[in-house]
């Protein structure tokens, strides 16, 4: 066989063997974040469905509810609020005053795990920001991260340093 001719079936086979086995690598730097929201209260299918929304949204974290879990959500009477102690690790308390104020439950949920991902507070004031939180209207509904905003979180999730301060309480108010 000339050699022309195997230098480009050994390149053909290199790209093969690539293109096989880089999903399988891609998949295994998926880190899985577990997550308990059994105490919750009425916010359980919220926290679940905000899981969800950070799971069609992002590549490198996937949320699963489970136990030992990473991070709980718990519901109160205070302010929506979330305690990052690393990332993906933290409490986030879903307070009962923001819903009573007519704040969307989902976009509270979405905004707190927002916390445990490691994305600060923005407050920029716009609906399209997720991590702008109370500054956006009551009205305000949307419960998708930005672009930007996904895009932080999975290069978080490669290593990059969070830009969330760690054990401290976020309260969105």
């Amino acid at each position: 066989m000339p050699r022309p001719l195997r230098l480009a079936l050994s390149l053909l086979l290199g790209l093969t063997f690539l293109l096989v086995t880089a999903p399988a690598q891609a998949a295994a730097l998926v880190r899985v974040v577990r997550y308990d929201p059994s105490r919750a209260a009425e916010f359980v299918s919220v926290v679940n469905q905000a899981a969800q929304v950070w799971n069609s949204s992002v590549v490198n974290v996937r949320l699963v509810q489970g136990t030992p879990a990473d991070f709980v959500v718990y519901a109160d009477n205070g302010w929506p609020r979330a305690l990052p102690t690393s990332l993906g690790r933290g409490t986030v308390w879903m307070g009962r005053q923001a819903t009573t104020q007519g704040y969307s439950p989902l976009r509270i949920a979405t905004h707190e795990i927002g916390h445990i991902l490691g994305l600060p507070d923005r407050r920029t004031g716009l609906c399209s920001d997720l991590m702008s939180g109370s500054s956006a209207p009551v009205s305000c509904t949307n419960a998708n991260p930005s672009a930007a905003e996904r895009a932080e979180v999975d290069r978080n999730f490669a290593g990059s340093a969070p830009e969330v301060e760690f054990g401290r309480l976020h309260v969105d108010r």
